[in-house]
């Protein structure tokens, strides 16, 4: 989101005139949503003449993007643990910890105060003056329903991932669809009703793909003297200067037709997995046009980004202009400097906190330099020596024994048996590795924590990154049309290009693993499936693909215990912590307050 927005929405929050849609979400605390809200009293007629406030009425749901850091439930996967034991994902593997009142990835109080804001902007968007010139008015109008209804979608879209799921009937449920806002008067036993999974992504389908009807594909200033516009079926000539007002490099970051086309992919993948697939009404055909859309407008396979494994150390973020985005990355958040990402996870004798510990089984998931698993015995896997000539995509994303970490290029002792810090296994309950192995991905190396240093860089999170879309393409087109299937380019294509950015090749200079799945489809769903772990690992997609693939959530996290043994080391793997998910926890729950409120709506089985 640009400056402006910040702006215009820290100046114009929705205040007491609409205090009594509080009930709307039957939140146990609104106070988020309304502030200023005492101090505040202008109603909703004063946005008509008052763009920027109707402006800032939508940009209320802008706010309720995820704007943090990445989420980290890698923690309650196979993936990874946490040595903070107040973490809520560490918490949820815990045996009946995960609760319809105590829920880490709960999104619904949020995502529905963000259904509101955006139908209340949607129902008083026409009365709005935008601009006293037609064709400007017109435009803006336009763009601003675009907007909404792709932001709609958007939310749409996390709570179904977070709260879809079967009733104790067998009903694929979705949440209330709500088009309207509401109020006091509202009926809410009838509103509050769970619409049917299909109902709910063909209503996300309807909005999203209008949102590409209507929107740029980016928000770009033009060097024409004059461009075309449509508006509401009605084509413009616009000067130069007036199609930037409107559309152009100003408003970058905003919800536009490209973050759309990548939504209808993302949210289609979802709908079409085993978890969904029998009552959503989407297919593998569906997601593979969405995701190809997407691809196409990358340039398909030359699209991939040779940089694209280390974007977020890219050394030229402080130059990114406004909600720029680097070849690798679709939409982001605002970049700022800091090392908070770096304190809670460098290792403690670089002045870390050592939060997130790889596992074990992460670890294992990573193939050899030739492509083969380490469990093939073409791999040439060496169990005595198991960090040698791996992916080299394991040591940029985990910092295992004998790696590097920080400005100095510490070298990490992570054996049980160093005594000289608290890098080594369990050395300290709040600091150290639990698992033998701390996080790199996503870390600046380039950051000094000593006190006396206390450097900086800057960060920003990656809201939707290309490589996301290239595996979706993958794994939708493989499904459809099998693993060379497809038109243009097909799944073992774009997962041929993938590994080699990664730098997999063989004594032949060829991917021999890769051309000798190729013919199936369930071995290739089985490395595609691994190509995401390893490529989106840490970034919050793990907890998600497991569920929607209806795949193991209980696997056990695990870690290495390395002592020396003479000369050599020992190896010795260890059990870590369980993960004691009950039959349920493929679909998270409604939240038990909502229940309680509302008896038309109906919980997933289970909860």
């Amino acid at each position: 989101m640009t400056k402006v927005m910040n702006n215009i929405i820290s100046k114009y929050k929705v205040g007491a005139a609409v205090l009594g849609l509080s009930l709307t979400m039957g939140l146990t605390s609104c106070d988020d949503m309304f502030e200023p809200a005492i101090e505040n009293h202008l109603g909703f007629e004063y946005m008509y003449d008052h763009p920027d406030y109707a402006d800032g009425v939508l940009g209320n749901a802008y706010t309720r993007l995820p704007n943090g850091s990445y989420p980290f439930n890698d923690v309650a996967t196979d993936d990874a643990v946490s040595n903070d034991a107040t973490n809520s994902y560490r918490k949820m593997t815990a045996v009946d910890n995960w609760t319809s009142n105590n829920n880490p990835v709960e999104t619904w109080r949020n995502c529905r105060a963000a259904i509101q804001y955006i139908n209340l902007f949607l129902a008083n968007a026409d009365k709005v003056n935008w601009n006293d010139d037609e064709t400007i008015r017109n435009m803006y109008h336009q763009r601003y329903v675009g907007e909404a209804k792709g932001l709609r979608a958007l939310f749409m879209y996390y709570l179904l991932r977070a709260h879809g799921g079967y009733d104790n009937s067998g009903n694929l449920l979705g949440v209330p669809i709500m088009l309207e806002p509401t109020n006091v008067d509202s009926d809410f036993m009838s509103l509050e009703v769970r619409a049917s999974f299909a109902d709910c992504m063909k209503q996300l389908i309807e909005d999203a793909e209008e949102a590409v009807r209507v929107l740029p594909v980016d928000y770009k200033d033009t060097n024409n003297d004059s461009e075309t516009v449509t508006c509401f079926g009605k084509s413009y000539t616009v000067n130069k200067a007036t199609y930037n007002r409107v559309l152009g490099t100003n408003f970058a970051g905003r919800f536009s037709g490209r973050y759309a086309r990548a939504l209808l992919a993302q949210a289609t993948l979802m709908a079409a997995s085993p978890a969904f697939a029998d009552g959503s009404g989407v297919t593998y055909e569906q997601a593979a046009k969405y995701a190809k859309a997407v691809l196409d407008l990358n340039g398909g396979l030359s699209g991939i980004d040779p940089n694209g494994l280390e974007w977020y150390a890219d050394p030229n973020m402080k130059n990114l202009s406004a909600a720029a985005c680097p070849k690798e990355v679709l939409w982001r958040t605002e970049k700022s400097e800091s090392n908070t990402l770096e304190a809670d996870n460098y290792p403690p004798s670089v002045y870390g906190l050592g939060r997130i510990n790889p596992t074990q089984n992460l670890v294992d998931a990573f193939p050899m330099s030739n492509g083969y698993p380490i469990t093939d015995a073409a791999s040439g896997y060496d169990p005595q020596n198991p960090y040698a000539d791996r992916d080299p995509r394991l040591a940029k994303y985990i910092i295992f024994n004998g790696q590097t970490a920080s400005s100095n290029n510490t070298v990490i002792n992570t054996q049980a048996d160093n005594t000289a810090n608290l890098d080594g296994l369990n050395k300290d309950v709040s600091k150290s590795t639990r698992t033998g192995y701390y996080m790199k991905k996503l870390l600046r190396q380039d950051i000094n924590l000593d006190p006396t240093v206390n450097s900086k860089q800057f960060h920003y999170t990656a809201r939707i990154r290309y490589t996301e879309l290239y595996l979706d393409y993958a794994e939708a087109a493989n499904e459809a049309y099998g693993p060379t299937g497809g038109t243009g380019y097909s799944a073992y294509d774009v997962i041929k290009a993938i590994r080699e950015r990664a730098g997999l090749f063989d004594i032949n200079g060829e991917d021999g693993y890769l051309e000798s799945v190729k013919t199936s489809k369930e071995k290739m769903r089985e490395l595609i499936r691994n190509e995401r772990r390893l490529e989106l690992c840490f970034e919050g997609f793990r907890f998600w693909d497991l569920r929607r693939w209806k795949a193991d959530i209980k696997q056990e996290a695990k870690g290495v215990s390395i002592t020396n043994d003479g000369a050599a080391k020992k190896y010795t793997y260890i059990s870590v912590e369980s993960r004691n998910f009950n039959d349920n926890g493929y679909y998270g729950p409604v939240p038990y307050d909502q229940i309680l409120n509302f008896s038309s709506l109906v919980q997933n089985a289970g909860w």
